[in-house]
């Protein structure tokens, strides 16, 4: 359950980033910006919940590196997918 409600808080983070990179350059070009921006930050707060699973949580790096993957990739995947959707031609 906890995995979802990361995976969720991604998502709805990337559209914070979205909704902001609109507001502020009003182009697609901005929306496409702030999607990119998106995965960097979005890959520190995935390792920063690995290390508190790890850490605080009792898992093991082992335990917890399939959780990273999904929980990065869904998110970013999306992001990637916004940005390849709003640059085609």
């Amino acid at each position: 359950m906890h995995m979802l409600m990361v995976i969720a808080g991604g998502i709805w983070q990337l559209g914070i980033f979205a909704l902001f990179g609109w507001l502020w350059g009003g182009t697609m070009t901005s929306f496409a910006l702030a999607a990119k921006a998106f995965i960097p930050v979005w890959l520190v707060v995935s390792l920063l919940n690995m290390w508190i699973g790890v850490t605080k949580a009792g898992y093991s790096l082992q335990d917890e590196l399939p959780i990273l993957a999904v929980v990065f990739l869904v998110p970013a995947s999306i992001a990637v997918l916004a940005v390849w959707f709003v640059s085609r031609p």
